[in-house]
């Protein structure tokens, strides 16, 4: 079923889990990816673009799971221009209420020779018979041809209004490589507009925008006042080198604008700062201070002028409202006395469904913390929550980590860790604790590892707060990315290690019994 077509109506269509998880040193694991989506859900985008079933297996299963699982949006699968593809798209998107096959060539000459080796006949011919293939499962089907920007116009017009005559409901018009300047871009989307229109009245005009000149933002609203009507967009701006179209900043533009632009969207954005934070923590992806609309300083005044300004009236310095995009003041919410229910009820609220088992391990985490520190922020009950989210079966668990370091001290670090049953003891010395910690889990675990980005993040305020680690680890060729909270950061590094180490082995492990079982070809 396609989205009701409506011109007061923008449609937000969210790609933070499938472009936005490309973005270097982002990862995320299936329950991450399905808590996202509920929260995408609850924050009333149109569209969810959930992965790229071909892609991998795990992606398969996470979009097959969202399309089960989520209620409200249209469910998105991206897709080659070749049958394998879209089938397994499909495939994946099936159980969906509302479904959408999102295929994908090129446009640019550059991009066909060079990548494609197809001419632009071929292109075309290629296009229209993956259109028609992907409306057999469904029939609402969105095109995009890469590297728009760098075409040409003509052959544009010829190659979209073939899709759209084929069965295409959306042409999305995508700039790859963030090279287009709102002006030009704007006046491009208008002619396509129209004289792809001309032809086919119905369908939507999409835009997706990449940020390499930092105007991905500008030339999505410059496209909207052309005759846009969809907005490819992720949370914080998530994305592929320096990032997308920013969602919280399309939207809150739009609506603060309305004047401007006589335009709405459907997006609930008192759930902005929210998932903001939420997407922020699980991907590890840290939002600037000085970022619109959910940074730090967004709606914090410094200068002496502009805080007498607020003080007298909030509408001198404020366009938007800190309670608009969900910011309810302080978010101090429980302490060591807080009971399980109160903690369930609190994880719930925030969006996080975890098992009962998973429940008692984090509320354990929680009073562990609540020892350490006096006030317990919504970000430290995320951030133990989360860890619950990426245990893996069978997992080498953290039991006892002891350090020692100092100016005339060997840094040395004495570990336990625990596998099922089994206890595992061992003590190393490196060029700093973190190192030290990190070089025992190698010996004990008999994988090694190259640490090639360690970041850190304070969670919440205060001396006592929470230090988010986030890593990167060359396996071989293979990087993997974890992060870990606590209030003592060696601690938290060697978690996240860990948690690096627990996932090469099983995705060694899974990769070897797909080698003995292949299972169905795509």
């Amino acid at each position: 079923m396609s989205i009701k077509k409506d011109q007061d109506h923008v449609i937000i269509f969210d790609t933070t889990l499938r472009d936005g998880e490309q973005a270097p040193g982002c990862s995320l694991n299936h329950r991450e990816k399905l808590e996202i989506a509920h929260a995408l859900a609850a924050l009333k985008v149109d569209v969810i673009e959930a992965g790229f079933p071909i892609a991998s297996p795990d992606d398969f299963d996470a979009v097959h799971t969202i399309a089960e699982s989520i209620k409200g949006p249209t469910i998105a699968a991206l897709a080659r221009t070749i049958e394998k593809d879209i089938e397994r798209a499909g495939k994946a998107i099936a159980p969906a209420a509302k479904r959408r096959i999102h295929t994908f060539s090129s446009g640019s000459d550059i991009h066909l020779e060079k990548i494609l080796k197809m001419t632009r006949a071929q292109n075309l011919e290629r296009s229209v018979h993956a259109v028609k293939f992907a409306r057999t499962f469904t029939d609402d089907v969105e095109y995009s041809a890469q590297d728009t920007t760098r075409s040409d116009l003509g052959y544009l017009v010829e190659l979209y209004t073939a899709v759209a005559e084929a069965g295409a409901t959306t042409l999305n018009i995508p700039d790859t490589v963030g090279y287009a300047i709102p002006a030009e871009y704007g006046t491009m989307i208008g002619t396509l507009a129209e004289r792809v229109k001309a032809r086919v009245p119905g369908v939507i005009i999409s835009v997706h925008c990449h940020n390499d000149l930092g105007m991905a933002v500008a030339n999505s609203l410059a496209a909207v006042r052309a005759g846009a009507r969809q907005v490819e967009c992720t949370i914080n701006g998530l994305g592929e080198r320096a990032g997308n179209t920013s969602l919280e900043e399309i939207v809150m533009a739009i609506r603060t604008r309305q004047d401007y632009f006589n335009l709405r969207t459907n997006v609930e954005t008192r759930e902005i700062f929210r998932v903001s934070r939420m997407v922020s923590r699980m991907t590890g992806m840290i939002v600037q201070r000085n970022k619109a609309i959910v940074g730090a300083n967004a709606f914090a005044h410094e200068s002496g002028v502009h805080q007498d300004g607020i003080l007298k009236e909030r509408t001198t310095y404020e366009i938007m409202r800190p309670e608009d995009i969900g910011i309810e003041g302080s978010d101090l919410v429980l302490g060591k006395h807080s009971g399980r229910h109160a903690f369930r009820d609190k994880l719930a609220k925030m969006g996080m469904k975890l098992t009962d088992s998973e429940i008692e391990n984090a509320y354990n985490r929680f009073i562990e913390l609540a020892d350490k520190k006096k006030n317990i922020y919504e970000d430290d009950l995320l951030a133990i929550a989360r860890d619950q989210m990426d245990v893996i079966e069978n997992a080498f668990i953290l039991d006892y980590l002891h350090v020692s370091a100092g100016t005339e001290t060997v840094p040395t670090a004495t570990l336990r860790l625990k596998r099922g049953t089994e206890v595992f003891q061992d003590a190393g010395c490196g060029d700093g604790p973190v190192d030290a910690a990190l070089k025992t889990i190698d010996r004990i675990t008999k994988v090694k590892g190259q640490l090639i980005d360690f970041s850190l993040q304070a969670i919440s305020v205060g001396k006592d707060a929470m230090g988010e680690v986030t890593l990167r680890v060359a396996f071989g060729d293979d990087i993997i990315s974890a992060k870990a909270a606590s209030t003592d950061i060696v601690e938290a590094g060697t978690r996240a290690y860990l948690s690096c180490v627990n996932r090469i082995l099983f995705n060694r492990a899974a990769h070897a019994k797909t080698k003995r079982d292949p299972g169905p070809a795509l």
